[in-house]
């Protein structure tokens, strides 16, 4: 584009920003615990998804419908050690969409782990589960131009 925003002719010898493709979802028909939805995401496509922004939240609910669950796995996890929430790809949770009561903040770890579900009707909200219920999921992959 040229300075006022319109398309220009160029040589294909000139080197310029470009943009590519985002990630899209696929919603996983399949009922596993989130640690074997992590791993069939990164075998399969890209990893479980994060949700970090109203954007991606949006683009999560529009796969929902076709969800055999009630919830649905997000690559959202409680890392005990530092008692906070975090995503599979190693970032603090800034975008929040937990549904209302539930406790965010679990200071007993002694229990069973526990991941983020997102719930595939009503409001889409985030809840806590425990790691080893069995649940389909959403999974990043990379798009197609």
């Amino acid at each position: 584009m040229n300075d006022q925003g319109e398309w220009n002719d160029e040589p294909c010898s000139r080197s310029h920003t470009f943009v590519c493709h985002e990630d899209e979802l696929i919603l996983i028909q399949k009922n596993l615990n989130w640690t074997e939805a992590v791993r069939y995401c990164r075998e399969n496509h890209v990893d479980l998804v994060s949700v970090d922004s109203q954007e991606i939240q949006l683009m999560v609910t529009e796969v929902l419908h076709q969800a055999s669950t009630t919830e649905v796995w997000l690559g959202l996890h409680y890392y005990c050690l530092m008692n906070l929430w975090i995503w599979v790809r190693g970032e603090v949770v800034c975008y929040q969409n937990w549904a209302p009561g539930v406790q965010i903040q679990l200071n007993d770890c002694s229990r069973e782990h526990r991941a983020g579900a997102l719930r595939s009707g009503g409001d889409h909200r985030w809840i806590s589960l425990p790691r080893s219920q069995n649940l389909n999921f959403i999974c990043t992959r990379h798009g197609s131009t």
